[in-house]
């Protein structure tokens, strides 16, 4: 360790203000760019007798955590009740960033999260931790025991990537302790960054992990990575099938026949605890819920495992107010007693089977909710709007009669939360795009009309004709379900982006509108006042397509440029000069 400790660090520079920096292929403005495009740093938690839970290494060296998140790693690191379990666990936790938006090393944020999947964004105000921990008995150690583990922090959802990852360097770490660490950091300085839609080999004590970045033109539920490039690789890499999918049938097992309502609670941002033996199956349970929505976005709150002692645990606990609007895994039962006012609890238990299928969870009144000994169940008092469907748990029992591969069971339920998760948004895109101003109404030398309001009882009416019903099987009440989910923070979300979306379409359109019209004809008979107003209108327009990346053509952008020039070179050559001043 200490040969590792005393290891040089690189200086990690810091843009100059104002710029954006580009990452050009071959090599990196900063040192640590590229290292920063998958992760902000990787930390080793240790057990100190005097301590507990202490942060005994960050890497690269002076990246700077807050005092509060190292608090919070340092608990979050280590399984909450750990006397027990010998040998090696992995989980993952996400953590709110404190002390306000840092900079980042990697300049390109904005580029990766307008062509990756809005499930895949990079998280701005939170941390995600991929935990790889260590207990075995050791008699060198006071406490008899090595407790330990290597965390990798980055803002990526990238679970399956980042876990595999660690199988591979964890191991060698705790084994060895050499210092191997900064080696592999150093490697990963060399990875090409996450650039969505591109197939990527990305090397690492002597394998080479091949993944492909995930786009958000990608169409929803298409095939996994298939096996890429390997002639010239030997050894022959380790493909990833995903980088953050995991396997939701295992995740799901215990509540397979739930499904149904566990999407609904889901889709309507509730409040829900995920009570779970290891952080390992809370982490994975929280992270399969939130991923039942795709393509739509998941925007509440949520943890995949929460402990006491984190700073957010009375704001989470308080009575005084409803729960938020979050997802909290934990392992400690000692939440059930401060947690029994919350309105949906899932306790699983360790997995058992019974015939074919895993002991499914019943579902339970709260008030059968024991602060003790809770048995496993789904303990809420709410009714599904949607039938259940039968046929999706018959056709995965009969996959686990057939021994059907749990990969091919897990794309089955994927494709079935998919269908569902269309079938309901697909009305809401038809209404949303029925909201945007005609073409035609786009004039050159008019502001851009206004996008129509969303009005909930007008959209209400479209579902007679074009509801749900058209590509979904279910039955059930969907009008209620709508409406509940109006005032949930996903529908919030999705408008939120659409109506973005949109906006910067108008915009693009009303640029493309003036690069048609004829400007000379429009400044006959225009002021000086009016045609200076102009000139500062189009360079403003100019400045916003290029900032916002509005889907214009470069070319449009161009002749916008020019006809400014054209428009400036016919005036007084003193109201020239001011305007290419200013």
């Amino acid at each position: 360790m200490d040969a590792l400790c005393s290891a040089d660090p690189r200086p990690r520079g810091q843009p100059p203000l104002g710029s954006c920096p580009e990452p050009g292929p071959g090599a990196s403005p900063l040192p640590w760019a590229r290292f920063s495009a998958w992760l902000e740093c990787v930390c080793v938690v240790t057990f100190d007798l005097e301590l507990g839970q202490a942060m005994e290494l960050v890497y690269p060296y002076d990246f700077r955590l807050t005092e509060k998140e190292k608090t919070n790693i340092c608990y979050l690191s280590f399984p909450d009740s750990y006397s027990g379990s010998l040998g090696d666990t992995q989980f993952s936790f996400r953590v709110r960033q404190s002390g306000g938006q840092r900079n980042s090393h990697f300049g390109d944020d904005g580029e990766y999260n307008r062509e990756a999947p809005l499930t895949l964004q990079r998280e701005s105000a939170h941390y995600f931790g991929y935990v790889y921990f260590r207990q075995v008995k050791d008699s060198s150690m006071k406490r008899g025991y090595f407790q330990k583990s290597l965390v990798l922090v980055s803002r990526l959802p990238y679970v399956n990537l980042f876990q595999s990852l660690l199988q591979l360097i964890a191991p060698e770490y705790f084994d060895k302790l050499e210092p191997c660490l900064e080696a592999v950091c150093n490697e990963i300085d060399q990875w090409p960054p996450p650039v969505p839609g591109q197939t990527l080999n990305l090397p690492v004590m002597g394998i080479v992990i091949q993944v492909r970045i995930p786009s958000r033109v990608d169409k929803p539920g298409s095939s996994p990575l298939k096996q890429f490039n390997q002639e010239n690789l030997l050894p022959a890499p380790l493909v990833l099938p995903s980088v953050h999918e995991l396997d939701l049938f295992r995740c799901f097992q215990p509540v397979l026949i739930h499904i149904q309502m566990l999407w609904e609670l889901m889709l309507l941002g509730e409040p829900i605890v995920v009570m779970a033996p290891s952080p390992t199956i809370s982490s994975e349970m929280v992270l399969a819920l939130t991923s039942c929505l795709t393509p739509l976005k998941y925007c509440c709150d949520y943890r995949p495992y929460f402990t006491i002692h984190d700073s957010e645990f009375k704001e989470y606990t308080t009575r005084t107010q409803a729960p938020p609007n979050i997802v909290v895994g934990v392992t400690n039962p000692f939440f059930i007693k401060t947690l029994q006012h919350w309105p949906h609890l899932l306790r699983i238990g360790e997995l058992k089977m019974s015939g074919d299928l895993p002991k499914q969870v019943k579902v339970k009144k709260l008030t059968k909710l024991k602060t003790l000994d809770t048995k496993p169940g789904i303990y809420t008092s709410y009714k599904t709007f949607l039938h259940k469907d039968k046929t999706l748990i018959k056709r995965l029992l009969k996959g686990v009669q057939r021994k059907r591969p749990s990969e091919v069971q897990s794309a089955l339920l994927r494709r079935h939360l998919l269908e569902l998760t269309q079938s309901f948004i697909i009305p809401l895109e038809h209404y949303i795009a029925s909201l945007m101003p005609l073409q035609r109404a786009i004039t050159p030398w008019k502001n851009p009309p206004q996008i129509r309001p969303f009005r909930q009882e007008d959209f209400m009416k479209t579902l007679e004709h074009a509801g749900p019903q058209l590509t979904c099987v279910l039955r059930g009440d969907w009008l209620g379900l709508y409406r509940r989910f109006f005032k949930s923070p996903n529908f919030d979300g999705w408008y939120r982006q659409r109506h973005k979306e949109m906006t910067q379409k108008l915009e693009a359109l009303h640029l493309e509108a003036i690069c048609e019209a004829n400007i000379v004809a429009w400044m006959k008979d225009k002021s000086e006042v009016e045609i200076v107003d102009l000139v500062l209108k189009l360079r403003e327009k100019l400045i916003r397509a290029r900032c916002h990346h509005l889907p214009v053509k470069e070319e449009t952008l161009q002749r916008v440029g020019l006809y400014i020039e054209t428009i400036i070179g016919s005036l007084p050559e003193d109201l020239q000069t001011v305007l290419h001043h200013h």
